[in-house]
């Protein structure tokens, strides 16, 4: 049987796999014509261009898998035109090829909006590598971006522009929303706050009229008639399927563009198929990969089913699930289900933190019973589990809103836990791949890692956001089975970070380069970076923007400060305690005033100040650190504060000087490095005015001591601390929390709070208890000394760096004029102070 497939995109190349794979190498001819010059490459991830994979990286598979295969591959040889009577195709070249049946995978194109100017020069689209390797070039001598469209396309291409070093972008959306398709309008303006503090503006409800400039764009107008300026702008405001050739060829089209299919993918001539983004199913046409390929596997079983005339093997496509997750420019977004989900009876439960930039929203059924849908902005940690909940209809707790805030007292919420899922759960939509084949390759194939996983079953080489559920299966299935789980850092290290953090202790690795050459392979990533960052700060205590580490930090470490909505900074001095003298007090207000800064007292009893540019940082820390102040931490994985109440030395009921004591304390942990921020708490009484059990570790007052806690944690995901030791002396307090926070900075995984660490603990508290107390792993001597040793060597970050010429010249907004502040950064006044300015 002559198979040819017109088109060789990630859809037309799965196809050719999935036939490969189940068939025998005699039983069909097959023949792929691709449009382009290259084979098939992974437009997913096509982002990852900008961050360094070459057009190679992205490939699926080299021209020779193809030969390897008997599969004939011409590239930069579109075909002009389909003869359904003779059954042949035409190509451009020249070349006329019979089939007995045709595959039309010819996916979709960028849609232009009518928009006068597009032609002009500065204005690309965002489809192919060609497209990315024009816009980096022209990018070189660009300074102010856009982009059209706001859904996941337009958001895709705004991350490019920022990648491109293109930061003064802005993202135009005709809809009052963004991604209008998949989150609502509350989900929407979280994401549009949380973009809009990494520097883009964003613009809803905004339609462009027309693009200025002669030869080369120099700006845009809107209907409104408002004006912006431009030197580059990316169209990315959606898709629209390539059928011509199926309308030159007779083929029934829809009434706004695709191939109209049935069930089994033929379209209106039953020896044609069409799958991927040109197959129009019911009405709809789907811009994402997980059904291209589920389409892909169907037609390639039933041509099998076929030959081999095996009726039962004959399946059928039907409406496929569109939820989707991802990471736009750094912020999870991710919808499940029905997002919308609205009627008689059904609930909606919604969690809306505005501090942190979190949006939950989970649709209930009438019954109460059944997960419909919902959408996740800021945190989509839960993502995987929330879809299986809904695909499985998996009954829930009772009171549904554990699944997304989590049991109070931090156990795992019956019913939610990956071991509640059925084996025929579908993990993997891309390769659909089931819970039950992933627990087998690991039993019955010795498919222990990640990487073997995706080489066994194709499980996570898709779109990839399946990867933590699939860790988290072959980690419950190793140790159903009694083995040891090992937990690596990523594919650059094959170590956990507990391993790696006494490899480089051992060997007395300095640098991330040195780990790296003796540890690692490749050129390492942004999941590996910033652990083995923190490992070595966590071990030498030294200033780490020095030897050459500054690149492995995390973004707001880079310039010790926390990057701020419209791209300025704010500045944190360390306030022990919460405890402050006037003259300090004056000192901040003078600052402040001076440098134009919005000012706020926070939770955690300091005062932040925002609005800072990164050329002033220096400038205000020099002032701060003269008047006695250091280095608040917030930007880094450490200790932030230690609260506490005004204790025995104002407040009636107090038994102890708690202020005195959360003074100590802050002091003694200050600048500690661990692999999650640490907060901390010391109450006077039983009272608990300092809210210590929400804390990594509290400390609350009694009758003959002090009680201590470990372990809690507020946020999005509360959970009360534990007790671990009751009426202790100052001094065994400090000695247990000395070794607590060892234990914590040597063995916890990478961003992981001292809640979830204490969770994941076989043993849980009781376990710890024996660690930290009774010594039971022999290694209290050796953490006493370590944290000794911290405190012996702390040196304030800023103070160092303000002192420090080649230090200092790293804060400035442009490098041939390090004075000159960023002029998009713009404010606008708000009860007696400034903040930063809201783009409309």
């Amino acid at each position: 049987m002559n198979i040819l497939i017109i088109g060789n995109g990630m859809v037309g190349y799965k196809f050719c796999e999935k036939l490969v794979a189940k068939s025998n190498s005699n039983q069909f001819n097959i023949t792929v014509f691709g449009e382009e010059i290259r084979p098939a490459y992974d437009r997913v991830h096509l982002s990852e261009y900008f961050a360094g994979k070459s057009a190679e990286d992205l490939t699926m598979a080299p021209a020779s898998w193809y030969a390897e295969n008997n599969i004939t591959l011409h590239l930069g040889d579109p075909i002009a035109q389909i003869n359904r009577t003779e059954k042949t195709v035409d190509s451009h070249k020249g070349l006329t090829v019979p089939y007995d049946v045709l595959i039309l995978a010819t996916g979709s194109a960028a849609f232009v909006p009518p928009i006068p100017g597009t032609e002009k020069n500065g204005v690309f689209i965002y489809r192919t590598i060609e497209d990315l390797e024009m816009m980096t070039a022209w990018a070189k001598k660009a300074k102010k971006g856009a982009v059209i469209g706001g859904g996941l396309l337009g958001l895709e291409a705004a991350k490019a522009m920022i990648d491109l070093g293109v930061t003064d972008t802005s993202v135009i959306e005709f809809a009052p929303r963004l991604m209008p398709r998949q989150i609502d309008e509350v989900g929407s303006n979280v994401l549009k706050t949380k973009l809009e503090t990494l520097g883009l503006k964003i613009l809803t409800n905004t339609n462009t009229s027309q693009i200025l400039g002669d030869d080369a764009i120099t700006g845009m107008q809107f209907a409104n008639d408002s004006k912006i300026d431009v030197d580059m702008l990316v169209i990315s405001a959606g898709i629209k399927p390539r059928d011509e050739l199926a309308k030159l060829s007779g083929l029934t089209v829809g009434q706004r563009g695709g191939i109209v299919v049935n069930q089994k993918l033929q379209t209106s001539d039953e020896n044609i198929y069409a799958i991927g983004e040109c197959a129009l199913f019911e009405g709809m046409i789907y811009g994402l990969v997980a059904p291209g390929y589920e389409m892909a596997q169907i037609v390639a079983d039933n041509l099998i089913a076929n030959i081999n005339n095996s009726p039962l093997g004959v399946r059928s496509f039907s409406p496929y699930d569109m939820s989707t997750k991802l990471k736009l420019i750094g912020v999870d977004v991710a919808s499940f289900g029905d997002p919308f989900a609205n009627g008689e009876g059904i609930t909606s439960v919604a969690i809306n933190d505005t501090n942190k930039g979190v949006y939950k929203r989970i649709n209930i059924s009438a019954d109460g019973k059944t997960l419909l849908g919902g959408i996740l902005v800021g945190d989509a940690e839960q993502y995987n589990m929330l879809l299986q909940t809904v695909k499985n209809k998996v009954v829930l707790p009772p009171n549904p809103e554990d699944i997304i805030l989590g049991s109070r007292g931090g156990e795992e919420v019956a019913g939610a836990g990956i071991t509640g899922l059925p084996d025929d759960a579908l993990i993997c939509s891309c390769e659909a791949v089931t819970k039950g084949m992933i627990c087998n390759s690991v039993t019955e194939n010795n498919c222990e890692t990640i990487d073997a996983i995706k080489k066994c079953t194709k499980a996570g080489t898709g779109c990839g956001g399946c990867v933590p559920m699939i860790k988290d299966l072959v980690t419950h299935t190793l140790k159903a089975n009694g083995k040891i789980v090992h937990n690596v850092l990523c594919e650059h290290f094959n170590y956990s970070r507990q391993e790696l953090f006494d490899l480089v202790k051992i060997n007395k690795l300095k640098t991330y380069d040195e780990v790296l050459n003796m540890f690692g392979k490749g050129d390492g990533c942004e999941l590996c970076k910033p652990p083995v960052a923190s490992i070595l700060a966590s071990l030498w205590n030294e200033i780490i923007l020095k030897k050459g580490n500054d690149t492995a930090q995390d973004s707001n470490d880079r310039f010790l400060a926390n990057i701020q909505k419209g791209g300025t900074y704010s500045v944190v001095p360390r306030i022990p305690g919460g405890e402050i003298t006037p003259d300090k007090l004056i000192v901040i207000g003078q600052v402040a005033k001076k440098y134009n800064l919005y000012t706020k007292i926070t939770g955690g009893q300091r005062i932040d100040l925002f609005g800072a540019h990164l050329s002033d940082l220096p400038n205000i820390w020099e002032e701060l650190i003269d008047a006695g102040f250091e280095s608040g931490h917030a930007y880094g994985k450490s200790l932030r504060t230690v609260k506490s109440c005004v204790g025995s030395t104002w407040c009636r009921f107090g038994l102890h000087d708690s202020v005195s004591f959360a003074i100590k304390v802050e002091e003694r942990y200050r600048g500690l490095r661990s692999p999650h921020k640490l907060k901390g708490g010391v109450s006077g009484c039983i009272r608990e005015c300092a809210e210590a059990q929400s804390k990594d570790f509290g400390i609350i007052a009694t009758e003959k001591g002090w009680n201590l806690y470990v372990c809690g944690n507020g946020g999005s995901k509360p959970q009360h601390a534990l007790l671990l030791a009751t009426d202790i002396d100052e001094e065994t307090c400090i000695k247990y929390l000395d070794r607590f926070l060892m234990f914590y900075v040597k063995t916890a995984d990478p961003l992981t709070r001292t809640a979830t660490w204490l969770n994941k603990m076989e043993g849980g508290i009781g376990y710890l208890k024996t660690v930290v107390i009774d010594d039971a792993l022999g290694m209290n001597t050796q953490w006493e000394a370590d944290m000794a040793n911290h405190v012996d060597t702390y040196e304030c970050e800023w103070k160092a760096a303000i002192e420090t010429p080649e230090l200092r010249k790293r804060f400035s907004h442009f490098v041939n004029a390090p004075e000159e502040k960023d002029p998009s950064a713009k404010f606008e006044p708000m009860r007696e102070q400034v903040k930063a300015k809201d783009w409309k």
